[in-house]
């Protein structure tokens, strides 16, 4: 199974996608924003990473434009988790080269696809 980075800064979300994933057979790691997303993917080089968009310190863009700069970052499918749908958000995505755009609520099943599909 693949080794999912899970950042969001709503622990109660990110409880419920960690679980989603590990009921799935995926190891999960975890960061509450974007700095703590960074640290975690050069320590521990997951396969894919599921983001947040809107977290303090970094946001989800932010933080996928600054790991797409890591070694760790460059290839890796990272996916957006948000409840945004604003046309220029979706645009900036395509900028820093986000892998997919999910909205919340998730379906796990989506979840759980993607996951199998892309890492």
């Amino acid at each position: 199974m693949s080794l999912v980075l899970a950042v969001d800064d709503t622990r109660a979300l990110r409880n419920m996608l960690v679980d989603c994933l590990r009921s799935g057979g995926h190891d999960v790691i975890e960061a509450s924003d974007g700095v703590e997303a960074l640290e975690q993917l050069r320590a521990h080089k997951p396969d894919i990473v599921i983001t947040d968009l809107n977290m303090p310190r970094m946001n989800g863009l932010d933080f996928i434009e600054a790991a797409r700069r890591e070694p760790e970052g460059r290839g890796l499918p990272m996916l957006l988790l948000t409840t945004e749908t604003a046309q220029e958000l979706k645009d900036r995505a395509r900028q820093v080269k986000a892998t997919g755009w999910i909205a919340k609520p998730f379906d796990p099943d989506e979840i759980l696809s993607l996951v199998a599909r892309l890492a």
